[in-house]
């Protein structure tokens, strides 16, 4: 992303109402690439079209784009939907027989296959383009408000006197199904799951682009836009459109032949900035949880603040509401313009959805006003005591009509997956069922996830059958899971904490664990039993305490600290460890 202050940018406003180019070249050069590739999640095929495009795409930096359209009888409407209705005109603008097939800088009428994209592409590359373009999109992330300007300059003559400027807006790392991407391209999938790179999300100006003149060598055309992004595209089952994931595309191309405007004489990606125009202004660009899915209540809150204004934030003061405690962190450092920081909270997480609440209360000792809120699912865990080093877990499952919807996994709190299945076939009968037996070894002192996803988002039931799924133990005994336990949309997860008999859980330890007054202003008084060392972290995660102790009770100093959250370690002489977020607050 592109470092400019808004200051900056009123300069380039001000220029342009000079009628002066900023962005644009004017050198003569050779053509940039748009490959418009019509593809499809259900299409076998079509991944080692994007693996084929991508390989362009390294050989040629700043030179060559991919722009996947979905559309036709491949693009399947379950989520994630990529179709539009820009991806539909643009397919119905060539004559396609087959896919994946795609044109390069609409040099044909027809649609070509994969085998011949490269050398289409080194063709273009080495013609002389009779234009540049070049541009920048300023996004507001508050409002979600694009500005965006596009220069071209004209370095030789266009063979008519009216081109056709387009604008698309791309988006990139978007988890789906794909048929045949195991088999294609499986260095673009996340377990079960492929990573959709450079999808067509909208065309911003109209589909075959805005009518630019004049087109003689010389000329150069500014054009503005305001674009509303949406927080969602698609319907139904709609993609939400990530603002640190999309992109933006323009290009010229000549004249209408036949429903399309073609060829593309250049292309550019435009130059992507997030900002706002005020001196001091943090945000929250994101929050996520540390150890979510580890059997374990205390966590650490990930808070990502960046700073969308145009001067550097020296202090903040950040408050946090989750699961009815409260906490307050006051940051020092130096966050400069669009730079971003982590700031680690320890919290006890409760069971359940609970909505995890952000609040910048103060900046530059000026007072903010931002608050941010997320819900967080933090899952309850089963207990399964065993006898050993590991245990073989046995997962029935009974699938609906459409197995090929269906995957699973058991894996750690690591992301280590020690078993997983699916796809499953496709069943005859609207009400087709088929049970299928799977096990799990998963080893002692883990904390096991089991997930099973349905790509379509509507589980395994009900109206094509009514399956289920149930995870066993070795013993026969049911961990979790019936019957009716179909109804999961598109994803369902459980943890199980593996431990060997008789070893206490850290959790139930916690229980045991008293410290007060909470918060504390001097003295931090901590009781449990057999304790015999004391350890604190600060909410950067570096340990700025540890004290011997030899009993059931102690006192902890908290002078030397600054104000704020801190995470308290007790060791005990049985080796049990346990842990609980405390504050401190003058």
């Amino acid at each position: 992303m592109k470092k400019l202050t808004l200051a900056i940018m009123a300069l380039m406003a001000f220029s342009f109402s000079l009628k002066a180019q900023m962005y644009v070249s004017t050198t003569p050069a050779h053509r940039n690439v748009i490959l418009e590739e019509f593809t499809g999640r259900g299409c076998q095929f079509c991944p080692d079209g994007h693996a084929i495009a991508n390989q362009i795409t390294a050989s040629n930096p700043g030179r060559f784009w991919a722009v996947n359209v979905h559309a036709g009888g491949y693009a399947s409407t379950s989520y994630p939907n990529f179709n539009t209705p820009d991806g539909a005109a643009i397919l119905g603008g060539f004559n396609v027989d087959g896919f994946p097939a795609g044109v390069v800088n609409r040099s044909t009428a027809d649609g070509q296959n994969r085998g011949v994209w490269a050398s289409l592409a080194n063709t273009q590359m080495a013609q002389d383009a009779e234009c540049n373009v070049a541009g920048v999109a300023i996004v507001n992330p508050l409002t979600r408000m694009a500005n965006i300007t596009v220069e071209v300059y004209y370095t030789g003559n266009s063979s008519v006197n009216e081109n056709y400027l387009t604008v698309a807006m791309l988006q990139d790392s978007i988890l789906g199904s794909q048929s045949g991407a195991s088999t294609w391209n499986p260095g673009q999938m996340i377990g079960n799951q492929y990573v959709h790179m450079h999808i067509l999300r909208d065309v911003i100006t109209p589909t075959w682009g805005d009518a630019i003149s004049p087109t003689t060598q010389g000329t150069l055309i500014t054009r503005t836009y305001e674009y509303q992004i949406p927080a969602t595209i698609g319907s139904p089952n709609g993609v939400d459109v990530i603002l640190d994931h999309i992109y933006f595309l323009a290009w010229v191309s000549e004249k209408y032949q036949g429903t399309p405007t073609r060829p593309i004489l250049n292309a550019c990606e435009l130059e992507y900035i997030q900002g706002v125009d005020n001196p001091i202004y943090p945000i929250v660009a994101n929050i996520g949880i540390d150890g979510l899915y580890e059997c374990t209540q205390s966590k650490k809150a990930e808070i990502n603040i960046q700073n969308i204004g145009t001067g550097a934030i020296n202090s903040m003061t950040i408050a946090m509401e989750y699961g009815g405690e409260s906490y307050t962190e006051n940051w020092e450092g130096d966050l400069q313009p669009f730079e971003r920081e982590k700031i680690v909270i320890p919290v006890t997480a409760p069971f359940g959805v609970n909505d995890l609440a952000i609040s910048i209360t103060e900046a530059n000792g000026q007072p903010c006003d931002y608050t941010y809120t997320e819900p967080i699912n933090s899952l309850e865990w089963i207990d399964l005591e065993i006898d050993g080093e590991e245990e073989t877990l046995k997962l029935l499952l009974n699938q609906d009509k459409f197995g090929g919807q269906i995957t699973w996994e058991f894996t750690t709190a690591d992301g280590t997956v020690l078993a997983s299945g699916g796809p499953y076939t496709l069943l005859a009968g609207n009400n087709a069922t088929q049970i299928h037996v799977e096990n799990a070894v998963v080893p002692v002192d883990e904390c096991v996830r089991f997930t099973i996803r349905d790509s379509m988002g509507d589980g395994i039931c009900c109206t094509n059958g009514n399956g289920y799924y149930i995870v066993k133990d070795s013993h026969n005994h049911v961990l979790f899971g019936d019957n009716s336990d179909g109804d999961f949309g598109a994803e369902a997860s459980h943890l199980i904490s593996v431990r060997a008999i008789g070893v206490q859980v850290e959790d139930h330890a916690e229980q045991a664990l008293e410290i007060y007054p909470n918060p504390t202003s001097g003295v931090l008084n901590i009781q449990y039993e057999g304790m015999a060392s004391i350890e604190v972290f600060n909410s950067v995660g570096q340990c700025v305490l540890t004290q011997v102790v030899n009993g059931d009770s102690a006192q902890v100093s908290t002078e030397a600290l600054s104000d704020g959250i801190y995470f308290v370690r007790v060791h005990a002489n049985d080796g049990t460890m346990v842990n609980r977020t405390f504050s401190v607050a003058r």
